[in-house]
């Protein structure tokens, strides 16, 4: 019986096998470390362009103005000290005064009402505008005594926009002046500086020749801003009018240098007036993904596109608001929705039949605590 040759290949004449050879170990990548050295070293670069280059030092200031724009002005620190911050909100306020005190001089031709109906306009146009950061609106508002300043229904309470437009049966409305908010928890109840409706003084916090940076319209129509004493503004007619500041278009030139100087990036309300009478008012939202914000050197340049020969600041942040009848038009930067305020600019087909009534007549404003609602 034949048997099988059990012999290795090399007995059996056959080439021996190749010895095998050990296959290398896969050296492990420490990514996190790749990752965390990388990451060391791009916030090495980063902060030498933070703090160390003229464009990252501008960028820093961008950042910190927007903070001081916020209720959280205290974090600015964080970005150029408690010294710089100090520094940079005293230049801002001289800066500020400085420029509410020029005064206009040109002409506004506002039209008549056999004008303005042979012009054959509706009463306000509202139209979107946009930068590379922002959207936001344009209303125009052909006749500027359309417009009246609209304050509270309530004792003790603000009031949103859109239910003062509700409430009077206006066709648009404007968030306007800014209030006494502690801790920013207030009930916008009350203003800050001075408030005029219809011509008469709803409320002052100041003495009557004390100047305070105002945004009105007289009786001609005319815009005024600026800086004035609350006599003067009697003697002038002004008819509506709220505390805010800065100026930011005189004679058709603008006041605001450039964008490191436009007070940070933020929600925006803003008015100006064209020669022809036309008032501007500017919406702009900020603080969401659709629009970071602008600044007042943004508004200005649109502004003085569109021909304003003067403009001024309004309350903005989160109080920026445009509602057209029960619309609310813009997307306010408040989670919360729309903010009560004390005051607003609404626009009216028939401004003589508003019923606005002086909320605040017979109150003691010392014993006001705008904390409590």
């Amino acid at each position: 019986m034949e048997t099988r040759n059990a012999a290795s290949p090399a007995a059996r004449g056959a080439a021996p096998l190749p010895p095998r050879r050990k296959k290398p170990k896969r050296r492990k990548v420490n990514w996190l470390g790749r990752f965390m050295l990388s990451f060391f070293f791009a916030s090495l670069l980063f902060g030498g362009w933070f703090f160390l280059t003229p464009s990252g030092t501008q960028f820093r200031y961008m950042m910190a103005d927007t903070l001081i724009t916020t209720q959280h002005r205290h974090w600015a620190k964080y970005l150029i000290g408690q010294e710089g911050l100090e520094r940079q909100v005293a230049s801002y306020t001289k800066q500020f005064d400085e420029m509410s005190d020029l005064k206009s001089t040109l002409p506004v031709f506002v039209p008549t009402p056999v004008e303005l109906e042979q012009q054959d306009k509706p009463i306000f146009d509202i139209e979107p505008i946009e930068g590379p950061k922002f959207k936001g609106y344009l209303v125009k508002v052909y006749d500027p005594k359309k417009i009246r300043l609209a304050v509270p229904e309530k004792i003790g309470k603000g009031e949103k926009v859109s239910s003062m437009v509700k409430r009077t049966g206006a066709a648009l409305g404007i968030n306007a002046g800014g209030f006494v908010d502690p801790e920013w928890k207030g009930n916008g109840f009350q203003p800050t500086g001075i408030v005029i409706s219809g011509g008469k003084i709803f409320y002052n916090d100041g003495a009557m020749n004390t100047p305070t940076s105002i945004v009105g319209i007289d009786k001609n129509g005319r815009m005024i801003a600026g800086n004035h004493k609350p006599s003067d503004m009697l003697a002038m007619g002004v008819q509506e009018a709220v505390t805010f500041k800065p100026q930011f278009i005189v004679d058709g030139k603008g006041l605001i240098k450039d964008q490191a100087s436009g007070w940070g990036i933020a929600p925006r309300t803003c008015m100006a007036q064209t020669a022809d009478g036309t008032i501007l008012f500017a919406i702009i939202d900020g603080r969401q993904t659709h629009s970071i914000g602008a600044t007042l050197y943004d508004v200005q340049q649109i502004f003085l596109e569109h021909g304003a020969v003067i403009a001024a600041n309004l309350d903005g942040g989160s109080s920026t608001v445009l509602v057209k009848e029960d619309e609310i038009i813009n997307k306010p930067a408040s989670p919360y929705g729309e903010r009560y305020l004390p005051t607003a600019f609404l626009v009216f087909d028939h401004p003589e039949k508003a019923q606005i009534r002086n909320v605040w007549e017979g109150l003691d404003i010392s014993k006001i605590d705008p904390s409590k609602w």
